[in-house]
């Protein structure tokens, strides 16, 4: 069904289907970290360890395929449309599997649709590991039917097509993660305030014993894509603001998501009490 596969941006989400898949070189990859001098070496390791087509340009990357899968930033993922465009096959698929509003996934398909492509909204519902290929994605678009055919054909398991309005799956997504980043925000709020206080295992007992458990997955998440989930906040109160409701709460989870990322604590030390200290040793 695909002869020729290009992925754009490699990634957490783009390594890990390319990895998982098997593609090998029958894939194209190109990242723009291969264009900042202080990254290049570090993906072209990537590239050779994984055994995977390199190009040095979008377009190269993007020439003649049959499927382009984009797994960009969000403040990437127009600006990659726009360049892909440029150099699409006719009847390409267009995988746009990155977290943005609707409105920013119906600027990029207008653009893929006018060059002779197929757009096809993908949200990917949960962190790629462990899941890799079994990750949810919901599909939406006029394509959405076909693109679900060539995503598992590309071996994902667990793709969904949720309508033909392009926006959709993204909207289901935006929304989702209103809560769900929002209760990391809150989490590190909350436990960041209790172990300045002092009572962090007594508030910690009062909200249930599975409780510190949770807690600690969605700091570790913050130290790790704290940077990336503001990004993909701001595109939540984005969405929010089209659909008339004030992000009043979102715009905090932007701020917190930022700040925790931004400390850069590398490794990610094991255990909530670890995570609290070493947060505390840094926050401003």
């Amino acid at each position: 069904m695909i002869d020729t596969l290009a992925l754009i941006g490699y990634g957490e989400a783009g390594r890990t289907f390319a990895r998982a898949a098997g593609w090998d070189g029958a894939v194209r990859v190109f990242d723009i970290k291969t264009r900042d001098d202080a990254k290049a070496a570090a993906m072209r390791a990537r590239y050779e360890e994984d055994a995977v087509a390199a190009r040095d340009s979008l377009s190269s990357a993007v020439a003649g395929a049959a499927a382009i899968l984009s797994t960009v930033t969000a403040d990437q993922a127009l600006t990659v449309a726009d360049k892909a465009a440029s150099n699409l096959r006719e009847g390409a698929f267009y995988f746009d599997m990155n977290s943005v509003a609707p409105e920013t996934k119906r600027a990029a398909a207008r653009t893929i649709d006018a060059a002779g492509g197929r757009y096809v909204d993908v949200a990917i519902m949960a962190p790629v590991n462990p899941q890799r290929l079994a990750v949810p994605l919901l599909v939406s678009g006029p394509h959405a039917a076909d693109g679900e055919a060539v995503l598992r054909a590309l071996g994902f398991t667990n793709v969904r097509a949720v309508g033909n309005d392009v926006g959709r799956a993204s909207t289901i997504k935006m929304l989702r993660s209103v809560m769900y980043k929002g209760v990391e925000a809150l989490t590190a709020e909350c436990l960041i305030a209790c172990e300045r206080a002092g009572v962090t295992d007594e508030v910690l007992a009062s909200f249930g014993a599975d409780w510190a458990t949770g807690a600690d997955y969605r700091l570790d998440r913050m130290l790790v894509h704290g940077a990336r989930r503001s990004a993909e906040m701001h595109e939540s109160s984005r969405t929010l603001e089209s659909l008339g409701v004030a992000p009043m709460l979102t715009r905090g989870t932007v701020d917190w998501q930022q700040v925790i990322g931004d400390l850069g604590i590398v490794p990610v030390p094991d255990g909530l009490a670890a995570k609290l200290s070493a947060i505390l040793e840094r926050l401003p």
